[in-house]
């Protein structure tokens, strides 16, 4: 058996495309495609989430629902957090995504740094590098990971939304 050596932040965004592809027939090189991210990488992702235990180890097509959800909820921001950045061109994310900004009034603006971003504010470090493409592909995806960056960057109230709404789409 593989040694675990870890997550890796992008492993969380492969989790949440394959929730987003739903049953539908997918392969990994689908997924490599639309996230941006290599075919080999993929692969490594999905044996690190089947180690974790938050994917089927044999069919890595499955996620994990619960244990995903658990997993951002209370360990997210231990592992992978977020600290807002300088002034930079890019996507809204976090409580600057459109369907944030509907419920909360936020000081600041948060991106991910996008040189041909149309919006200004505090940037935000993307999970892995290519996620403002991948994001930009898939507007569900989008709003689940600026959902994550909530949980990331936000307080107790805005966590709380982020999370209750993360749960609808993933469980």
């Amino acid at each position: 058996m593989k040694r675990h050596n870890g997550m890796r932040p992008q492993d969380i965004v492969v989790l949440l495309k394959i929730i987003v592809k739903g049953d539908g027939l997918w392969q990994n090189k689908d997924l490599a495609a639309e996230l941006y991210i290599s075919p080999a990488e993929i692969t490594e992702s999905l044996n690190r989430s089947g180690l974790a235990g938050l994917i089927d180890s044999e069919k890595k097509k499955k996620v994990y629902r619960q244990s995903l959800m658990e997993f951002l909820e209370h360990g997210l921001h231990y592992v992978f957090p977020a600290l807002a950045g300088s002034l930079a061109n890019g996507l809204y994310t976090a409580h600057s995504h459109p369907y944030m900004q509907s419920r909360f009034q936020s000081e600041f603006n948060y991106v991910w740094s996008d040189p041909r971003g149309e919006v200004r504010g505090l940037s935000i470090e993307p999970l892995y590098k290519k996620q403002v493409g991948a994001a930009k592909l898939d507007s569900t995806l989008y709003l689940m990971l600026a959902l994550i960056d909530v949980i990331r960057v936000g307080k107790v109230r805005e966590t709380k939304v982020a999370i209750d709404e993360l749960k609808k789409l993933i469980l």
